[in-house]
């Protein structure tokens, strides 16, 4: 909630519905996902957070603000998970099943690390990571550093040597890395808004195939948000 560029984002509505909810509603159609829990601060303004996860039936696990990797580790073992699945909170509309594919490959490989963002080639804000508690646990062992504990993974990513990866790239008909329908900025809700209310209550569960030919149609929806400069870009 206390996002340094647009406090309170999570919970900002569209279609009569706080964008954390949009987000559990398409994780939920997710078939290989057992749960959901919410991994987010002890910070008294993250209560509202909780009191949101009680109203919609998910998990809640409450831990350190700058250190997420530890957070995310409590999560998980508070629900006895032996993989993790992880989506962060500002990706509304991320595709069910880009994440269940992401999920398989998980399964069907022997690597430590499974993702579609680290090259980048979908959207940004369809990023799933994949993999297993134990993996986490030893890259947490493995490094004291504050920026590795802060970005959960970014320890396992700069270390292939250590952990094995396996990376999806996204097939031709929706590969725009440029496009951003993650919610960083005001003007990010201003276009996830409108891509969501396009598109719902008819189809609650569109795909990122539905919003890129949508967004192909509509440059000037496309414009509404480009200038924001994403965090770690080059």
């Amino acid at each position: 909630m206390t996002s340094s560029r647009l406090p309170g984002k999570v919970l900002l509505q569209a279609a009569g519905q706080p964008m954390l909810e949009h987000l559990v509603n398409r994780l939920r159609a997710v078939p290989s996902l057992d749960g959901i829990v919410l991994a987010t601060t002890v910070n008294v303004t993250d209560d509202v957070l909780e009191e949101f996860s009680r109203h919609v039936g998910i998990g809640c696990y409450r831990g350190s603000e700058d250190d997420v990797m530890m957070r995310v580790i409590g999560a998980a073992e508070s629900v006895g998970a032996d993989v993790v699945v992880e989506i962060t909170g500002d990706c509304p509309i991320i595709d069910p099943q880009i994440v269940e594919q992401t999920i398989r490959m998980f399964k069907a490989h022997q690597a430590d690390y499974v993702s579609n963002a680290q090259i980048r080639s979908y959207p940004d804000g369809m990023d799933t990571q994949v993999f297993r508690l134990a993996t986490l646990r030893r890259s947490a062992e493995l490094t004291d550093e504050a920026l590795d504990h802060e970005h959960v993974t970014l320890h396992i990513r700069n270390h292939p040597e250590i952990f094995s990866h396996v990376h999806l790239v996204a097939p031709p008909e929706i590969h725009w890395p440029e496009l951003g329908l993650t919610l960083d900025e005001l003007k990010d809700y201003e276009l996830l808004k409108k891509v969501i209310e396009h598109f719902e209550p008819a189809d609650s569960l569109f795909s990122c195939l539905d919003v890129v030919r949508l967004l192909r149609q509509r440059p000037d929806w496309v414009a509404i948000n480009q200038a924001v400069v994403r965090k770690g870009a080059t």
